[in-house]
């Protein structure tokens, strides 16, 4: 690739830095860069899409310092009119240097007024020489005319005489906010035959310095005169040597996008701000939230409905019917439900699925501590930010605040407390407890029918015994002293069991107000974060 090529490759990826550094802090940065940082990306744009190899360049300059004669000079031509009618030149007129007039680029400058310039002057092929209306105009369309294509031009020639050529509103309206385009720039002191030599000098000497002291060191000034052809010829070389560079209108374009991509980076600031939420903020926030939902009281429930659950189904069958008296904490809260297999996230479920609990609302304090953490979410990642940003963060922080006990409701009934999973011992142990219950009570009913056929005085029934105790008896007292051990250890297990679920629980809750967190206020605080910071890189990118 060709140093040329390479040029406008950098420069083009600098014009989609800028754009995009345009796109991340609209909104947020001032209006003013957002807005001229999209002028000059629309500018760039175009301008390197049509008469890539063409230079125009611009004559500017107050009333009576001698423009159009100027561009006369230069041309050699009669094209402009001077004249003591003020404002002479009313509408831009433009000469080009070329086989045929560039229409499109003139059409996208908006010069009606184009002339092709006859005859043979080879080192200005490719020159569009405009001739502005006075900055200075009574006018105010020629000075709007003016400014606009001061904008537009790739380089400009500033035309200044010798009474006039510290005039405030041309240095401090034009020449010092144009500093950054100092290279593309050129100062003509005309009317230089009415200066003996020293004054000559003299004047030269203070215009240098007060250019210089504008910051426009790289402007260079050259004495003119159009009447008497004085350094006519040194212009038109250093104007064909712009011309044949091909660098200007690039040139142009890279001092527009670093001054506006300065302005910007200035708006971004220098300061260390966050990449993301910190960490203690959204641990502080997912604990107020947790609270609020009512977390602990879940899982107090889940350990109190595992504990009713387990022993309704291992209990002893004699006593364990009195539990059915006893409600079962989860479906108290209706939050008894079984999640679907394969719905691992509360927002995967569609909000008609999911009932609401009965839980209890949050009370003042921790919709307090919520209120606080958020605050001190908002305040820790905004530090640093331009106001624009930090405003937008703390709008993104409580952007849904007011959704929050809903989803926050939402997201609990949702959770999976997995209470129908992982109690296949139960089963066994119910089978186990009914075998030896039916066992006491066949033991039972054998020793009562042989009460009855003893006061009936009718036949025993055949006895049998386990060693040297009747089997009835064995039935029964053994079925009922080990079904209640059976309970005994199984009441062990079943607490061990809720502990665990207990704790699976509060995990899974956690991770379900974590994710309501995330979604609502950590993401869209992330999200501007991600955009400040990545606004800011690509500003320095557009730099160069």
């Amino acid at each position: 690739m060709s140093k040329p090529e390479r040029a406008a490759e950098s420069l083009a990826t600098r014009v989609q830095a800028l754009s995009r550094a345009a796109d991340l802090a609209a909104g947020r940065l001032s209006d003013d860069v957002v807005d001229q940082a999209r002028r000059v990306t629309r500018k760039a744009d175009r301008r390197l899409a049509i008469a890539g190899d063409t230079t125009v360049i611009a004559l500017a300059g107050a009333t009576g310092s001698g423009k159009s004669s100027l561009f006369n000079a230069i041309s050699g031509t009669r094209l402009a009119e001077p004249g003591l009618k003020r404002p002479t030149t009313n509408r831009s007129m433009a000469a080009y240097w070329g086989a045929q007039l560039p229409h499109e680029l003139l059409d996208w400058l908006d010069v009606p007024r184009r002339h092709l310039v006859q005859g043979d002057d080879p080192v200005l092929n490719g020159l569009v020489l405009i001739d502005l209306p006075d900055h200075d105009s009574t006018v105010a369309a020629h000075r709007a005319e003016a400014d606009r294509l001061v904008e537009l031009v790739d380089m400009l020639v500033w035309v200044v005489d010798p009474q006039k050529y510290a005039d405030a509103t041309l240095h401090n309206d034009y020449l010092k906010p144009l500093a950054d385009h100092a290279g593309v720039m050129l100062v003509v002191l005309n009317q230089a035959d009415r200066l003996t030599g020293d004054q000559l000098r003299e004047t030269m000497r203070d215009l240098r310095g007060l250019l210089d002291s504008e910051g426009l060191s790289k402007t260079s000034c050259v004495a003119a005169s159009a009447l008497t052809g004085m350094g006519i010829e040194t212009l038109r070389k250093t104007i064909a040597t712009t011309v044949r560079e091909k660098k200007t209108a690039a040139n142009r374009l890279s001092s527009d996008i670093s001054s506006v991509a300065h302005s910007m980076k200035t708006e971004f600031g220098d300061a260390k701000v966050p990449t993301k939420v910190p960490e203690a903020r959204a641990r502080e926030l997912n604990k107020a939230l947790a609270e609020a939902a009512g977390a602990s009281i879940v899982r107090d429930a889940v350990l109190k409905s595992m504990r009713h659950r387990g022993g309704l189904a291992t209990g002893w069958p004699v006593t364990k019917w009195l539990r059915r008296f006893t409600p079962d904490p989860l479906r108290m809260l209706h939050l008894d439900r079984a999640v679907p297999r394969g719905k691992k996230r509360p927002d995967e479920l569609e909000p008609a699925s999911v009932q609401r609990t009965s839980l209890p609302t949050a009370g003042g304090v921790q919709t307090a501590r919520v209120d606080i953490a958020l605050r001190g979410l908002a305040a820790s990642s905004s530090q640093g930010l331009p106001d624009g940003f930090a405003t937008a963060v703390r709008e993104a922080t409580l952007a849904h605040r007011n959704d929050l006990p809903d989803e926050l409701d939402r997201a609990v009934g949702a959770t999976d407390l997995a209470m129908e999973r992982g109690q296949g011992w139960w089963t066994v142990v119910q089978v186990l407890q009914w075998i030896i219950f039916v066992a006491a009570v066949v033991g039972a009913g054998w020793l009562l029918l042989d009460l009855v056929l003893n006061y009936l005085q009718l036949p025993q029934l055949p006895v049998v015994r386990v060693g040297r105790a009747p089997l009835p008896t064995v039935m029964l007292l053994g079925g009922a002293l080990l079904g209640m051990l059976v309970s005994l250890i199984s009441r062990a297990g079943v607490e061990l069991d809720a502990r665990a679920k207990g704790a699976r629980a509060e995990r899974a809750l956690t991770r379900s107000i974590v994710d309501v967190a995330d979604r609502l206020v950590i993401s869209p605080v992330n999200g501007e974060l991600t955009r400040f910071n990545q606004g800011r890189q690509e500003a320095s990118r557009a730099i160069g």
